[in-house]
C-alpha cells in the first residue's frame, strides 16, 4: 500500500545565509552570495574563472571530538544540517536510533581537501609523507561520508543510501528517501546533499569551458540563468536536509508539515555525458507529473536547474515548454548563490517550501534579457506575491542523470 509522504523540517548552509530569514531576506532583497574566488595558491593563478558561491559566516558547529575525527569539511556541513533537523523535529532518541530512520545524503566528490591530500602522500618518495596519512583519513575523503557520519554522529540504523551523482545529488537522495517512506521501508528519512568549497572543482568545469568567466570583477552579476549575457555556470558549496515522514506518523505526533512530496522520476538520457538531451529532461517531466497524478497545468511554480550555460539553459527551457507551456512561474535559484553542486536539488526544495510558506515567488537574479531562444516559458523576473499549491523543482546532472521532484502545499 502506498503512503503519503510529507516534509517535516528543513536545514540549509548557503551562500546567501544559513537561517531561514537570512536565506528569505536574501531572496526578497535580490542579494547575491556569489564572490570572488579564493586565492589559496592550488589552481587559482592558472583557471578563468574567479568568482565563486561562497559560505563566508562562522558556523558555530559543536560537535564532540569523538565525532570531528572523522569528518572533513563537507561532512561538517552534512552533520551541521542534519543536526538542526533533528534538533527541531522533536522525533526522541528511542525513534532516531530504532531503525525506522534512515538516511539519504551524498556529496559529488566526498572530501576533495582531504583527497588532495592523502593523493600528495602517495606520490611522494618520502617515507614520513606516506606515514602521515592517518588511519580516519580515508573516513573523511569517501564518497559517502556525508551519510555514515550522520548516522555515527545520531545513532541511526536505518537504511543508508549515499547518492553521488554531481548535480542531482540532493534531489535524488530526496527522491530515494521518498520511496522508502512511500512503499513502507521506513516511517522516517533524512535526506540531503552536501558540498564543500575547493578550487579543484571550479577547475574541472572550467576545462571543460563551462563557467563564467566575464564577470570576474562584478562577481554578483553573474551567474544569469536564461539571459542574453549568460557565460556559464559558477561553481558553490553548501548543504540541504530535509526531514522526511509518513503523513499520519507525522500529524499523530503533531509535527509541522512543511510540504508534501506527491511525485519523483529519475531517469537518464542513456547518451552524451555531458550535453543536456531535450527529449530525456522532457520524459523526466513527464514521469514527475505521472507518478503525482497530476496535469502539467495543475503545478503553479517550477524550480529550473537553471545554470546559466550557453546550451542548458536552452535545452531545459525547451522541455518545460513541452510540456507546460508558459503556465506556471519558473525561476532559477542558481543565480543568488552560484551552482551548490550535490547540495542544489535540497536547498533549491527548501527555498521552495519557504516560498510556499511565505507566499512569494522570488525572481530569477541577473535575468535582464531573456535569450530568445528561452521565452516560451514564464519567467519571473520580478518578487511576486503568490500561493504556491504545487512545485516542481529539477535538477539535472552529468552522466545525463535527471530528476524532477513535486511537492504540494498543504
Amino acid at each position: 500500500m502506498e503512503r503519503r509522504v510529507v516534509i517535516t523540517q528543513g536545514s540549509a548552509i548557503t551562500p546567501v545565509g544559513h537561517s531561514k530569514d537570512e536565506i528569505v531576506k536574501s531572496l526578497v532583497e535580490g542579494i547575491s552570495g556569489v564572490k570572488k574566488l579564493r586565492q589559496d595558491n592550488l589552481l587559482s593563478d592558472f583557471i578563468h574563472c574567479g568568482v565563486f558561491g561562497t559560505v563566508d559566516y562562522p558556523i558555530a558547529y559543536d560537535f564532540k571530538r569523538l565525532y570531528r575525527k572523522t569528518m572533513g569539511p563537507v561532512a561538517y556541513y552534512a552533520c551541521q544540517v542534519a543536526k538542526e533537523v533533528l534538533e527541531e523535529s522533536g522525533l526522541d532518541n528511542d525513534f532516531i536510533t530504532s531503525g525506522r530512520l534512515g538516511v539519504a545524503f551524498g556529496s559529488t566528490h566526498g572530501s576533495p581537501t582531504v583527497q588532495r591530500e592523502i593523493y600528495k602522500s602517495f606520490f611522494s618518495r618520502s617515507r614520513s609523507s606516506f606515514s602521515s596519512i592517518g588511519a580516519v583519513d580515508y573516513l573523511k575523503s569517501m564518497v559517502h561520508t556525508t551519510a555514515v557520519n550522520i548516522t555515527k554522529m545520531f545513532g541511526i540504523t536505518g537504511r543508508v543510501i549515499s547518492s553521488s551523482t554531481a548535480c542531482t545529488t540532493g534531489s535524488q537522495s530526496i527522491g530515494f528517501g521518498y520511496e522508502m517512506v512511500k512503499y513502507g521501508m521506513q516511517d522516517a528519512m533524512l535526506c540531503g546533499g552536501a558540498d564543500e568549497y575547493d578550487t579543484t572543482t571550479v577547475a574541472v568545469f572550467d576545462n571543460l569551458l563551462a563557467c563564467s568567466t566575464e564577470f570576474n570583477n562584478t562577481p554578483h552579476l553573474t551567474p544569469r540563468p536564461f539571459d542574453k549575457q549568460r557565460d556559464g555556470l559558477v561553481v558553490g558549496e553548501g548543504a540541504g536536509a530535509v526531514l522526511l515522514e509518513e503523513y499520519e506518523f507525522a500529524k499523530r505526533r503533531g509535527a509541522t508539515i512543511l510540504a508534501e512530496i506527491i511525485g519523483f522520476s529519475c531517469n537518464n538520457n542513456g547518451g552524451d555525458l555531458i550535453l543536456p538531451n531535450v527529449d530525456g529532461i522532457t520524459a523526466t517531466i513527464q514521469l514527475g507529473l505521472q507518478d503525482a497524478g497530476i496535469s502539467a497545468d495543475s503545478v503553479d511554480f517550477v524550480s529550473a536547474h537553471a545554470t546559466g550555460t550557453k546550451m542548458g539553459d536552452v535545452i531545459e527551457a525547451q522541455a518545460m515548454g513541452r510540456v507546460y507551456g508558459d503556465s506556471p512561474v519558473v525561476s532559477g535559484f542558481k543565480s543568488y548563490m552560484g551552482h551548490t553542486m550535490g547540495s542544489c536539488g535540497a536547498i533549491e526544495t527548501i527555498i521552495t517550501t519557504y516560498m510556499m510558506e511565505e507566499g512569494f515567488i522570488a525572481p530569477t537574479l541577473n535575468l535582464e534579457n531573456i535569450d530568445e531562444r528561452c521565452t516560451m516559458i514564464n519567467h519571473a523576473q520580478e518578487l511576486v506575491e503568490s500561493d504556491i499549491r504545487i512545485a516542481a523543482i529539477q535538477n539535472f546532472a552529468f552522466g545525463g542523470v535527471n530528476t524532477c521532484l513535486i511537492i504540494r502545499k498543504i
